[in-house]
Parts: structure tokens; sequence; C-alpha cells
């Protein structure tokens, strides 16, 4: 599992740096955004990614691997929305707005390393696709848990599936990245 921590700090690095330079473009902007429209992001990145997948046309030309990493952004987005709540304007800084995205990161790290050990890793031995569709159930549990305002009755909350996304578009990403060497190596 050394590889895999290592592994996931190397991409949230990539990830970061991502998030600070799109705050210097444009703030913490995204603070404006209700949960639903978080989840419309999370799901037109990857309903993207699916549809790359299945037909292997990428006429926009941006990466799987920059959809990923924006799931992985709009995730910490989403946690520090549900735990903050939205605004009517920006009302955040973006070094405030990182420091919640190093917390949440710690956080998900965290999780990752619990369900992990838990897991025997098995993300390692899933397809890309299944990974996916996983984030894509995840997007819609969160759709139908808004549309229940918020609550459940047996299930996580939003923040779950939040980490959750994260966590697998790390697991792609790794996944992504290790097959790219090996087709180096040859």
């Amino acid at each position: 599992m050394a590889d895999t921590l290592k592994q996931f700090d190397e991409i949230i690095a990539q990830c970061r740096r991502v998030y600070v330079l799109k705050m210097k473009d444009y703030g913490p902007s995204w603070r404006i955004m209700r949960p639903q429209t978080v989840n419309d992001q999370l799901f037109i990145k990857a309903k993207r990614i699916r549809e790359i997948e299945t037909t292997g046309v990428n006429l926009v030309g941006d990466s799987i691997d920059g959809e990923l990493m924006a799931i992985i952004n709009y995730s910490v987005i989403g946690l520090i929305q549900l735990r903050n709540g939205y605004a009517d304007s920006v009302d955040m800084s973006a070094e405030h707005a990182t420091e919640l995205y190093d917390a949440y990161i710690a956080e998900a790290k965290d999780l990752l390393c619990k369900k992990n050990h838990d897991y025997g890793e098995a993300w390692r031995d899933m397809y890309g696709t299944s990974l996916t569709d996983i984030i894509l159930t995840k997007i819609n549990r969160n759709k139908a848990i808004a549309a229940n305002g918020n609550k459940t009755l047996i299930s996580e909350g939003c923040d779950g599936n939040y980490f959750d996304m994260l966590n697998y578009a790390v697991f792609y990403l790794i996944q992504r990245s290790e097959k790219k060497a090996a087709a180096t190596i040859q």
C-alpha cells in the first residue's frame, strides 16, 4: 500500500496545482454553486469520460486524465459547499479555499487508507470503465439525496459519495499512469 499512498500524493499534487492556478484566474467563484450544480459539473466530467470510453472518439481533445483531475477537484468543492453552504457571492479567500482543500484531501487520504486495507486494493483488478460507472453512480446518489432534501434513511450522505468519487478518480489515474509506464517500457 506504500506505493498507493505515494501515487495518491503525486496525483493530488497535480490536482492541487490546477486548483491553485484556477483560483489565481477566477478566485473561488464556485462558492455560488448550489449542490445540484456541483453534482452536474461532476456529471458532465464523468459522462464525457464514459462517452470517450464507449465510442473511442474524443473530439474536444481534453484528456480523460484531465477530466479525472477535475472530478477530484470538484469533489473537494462539493465537500466545501456541503459543509459550508453555498453563497450568493464569493465570500471566501483563495487562501482559505486552499486550506479547506488540503483538509478534505487529508480526510480523503485517511479514508482511502482504511478502505484500501479492508478491500485489499481490489480497485487494482477492476476495469477503469467500472470506476467511471461507480463515479456516475455516486453522482446519481447525490442527486437523489438532494431531491430528498439532503436526508437519507440508511445510506451515507453526500459527503461519503464525494470522498468516494475523489478516491475512485485517483485510482483510475493510478491505473492509467501505470499502463502508460508499462507501454513505454515495451
